[in-house]
């Protein structure tokens, strides 16, 4: 078992969040600014794992607050499928986002940042927050 990077990916940043291989520590990492369909995003990813081992990638996945898969969420998923072809040594698990960008919020501004530093750190925090839900929930595949 290794460790787990999680991604909140969006249309201008994809925030990231990592945790230990046996989910005792947790941290949010740098925002990558540039879209989905940007190489340079797969180019980040893969440096982040080579520099720790990493077993799985959780991608959060907007659905709809009724719990249904809208346009972005079909979005989200497909390209989950090429984040997996392109990185078949690390399973690829969909985590449920909703409300996490507003969580992330509250912790930034718990944590004592304000302004455009919150704003700065709001995507990898939102990632933070994925992960945290899947490793509560019991890391489900």
């Amino acid at each position: 078992m290794g460790g787990v990077i999680a991604l909140d990916p969006g249309e201008k940043r994809t925030g990231f969040a990592v945790a230990d291989a046996l989910r005792i520590t947790t941290e949010p990492l740098d925002v990558y600014h540039g879209g989905l369909d940007d190489e340079g995003l797969f180019k980040h990813l893969a440096g982040l794992l080579e520099e720790r081992t990493v077993s799985t990638l959780v991608v959060g996945c907007p659905y709809n607050m009724d719990g249904t898969e809208g346009p972005q969420a079909l979005k989200i998923k497909a390209w989950a499928e090429r984040l997996g072809t392109r990185f078949p040594d690390q399973s690829v698990v969909l985590q449920d986002e909703r409300l996490t960008t507003k969580e992330a919020e509250e912790l930034l501004r718990e944590a004592g940042h304000h302004g455009d530093a919150r704003k700065a750190r709001r995507d990898s925090w939102s990632a933070l927050v994925i992960l945290k839900d899947w490793i509560t929930a019991g890391e489900p595949r």
